[in-house]
């Protein structure tokens, strides 16, 4: 496993590149060969908060995570277990689609102990459904209607480009715009 580490506003030593590595080395249980694709990991300093950032990329998907605390060690360990739990939501619902296929080899190893893991096999439940009309705004306009409305995103359809977007407040505290591409 190949793991490219870079900091952002801070300087990545010894013992923090040795323990990313330590903590991220785990990781590979979960697999059946050696990943073979490169790891990123971007260590950070974000308003005093200690942040990493892990995207690892598989045959069509990528898992991504990130996790924020005081303290850079603890940020590690919480990034490594929110990846473990994708890695086996991810490992179950592959599995489960290649039995359903028919018999081709597992890309996941396989438990050896019966293990439930609640959280990792939810369903998902639709509770709510809703269905309005988009009034054709700009972006300023759309931001200053999810501000009024107390959202963190809000729908719209673009005056100046005749699309649906979807304007969103980022976690620090600025504005994102998602845009279908064409």
């Amino acid at each position: 496993m190949n793991i490219n580490i870079r900091g952002e506003h801070l300087e990545v030593t010894e013992a923090l590149r040795d323990y990313v590595d330590k903590k991220l080395n785990r990781l590979e249980r979960y697999f059946e060969a050696p990943l073979t694709s490169d790891l990123q990991v971007t260590l950070r300093v974000i308003k005093g908060m200690q942040a990493v950032e892990v995207s690892i990329p598989l045959a069509g998907v990528l898992l991504r995570a990130e996790e924020r605390n005081n303290d850079m060690y603890a940020s590690i360990d919480l990034v490594v277990d929110k990846l473990e739990r994708q890695i086996r939501k991810h490992k179950t619902k592959t599995n489960r689609k290649i039995r359903q296929e028919g018999g081709k080899r597992d890309l996941f190893k396989m438990e050896t102990s019966p293990v439930t893991y609640l959280d990792e096999e939810e369903d998902f439940e639709l509770v709510r459904s809703k269905r309005f009309m988009l009034k054709p705004m700009d972006v300023e306009e759309a931001i200053l209607q999810m501000n009024m409305v107390g959202h963190s995103f809000f729908v719209f359809s673009n005056m100046d480009t005749d699309q649906v977007n979807v304007v969103y407040r980022r976690d620090d505290g600025k504005y994102g715009l998602i845009e279908p591409a064409v």
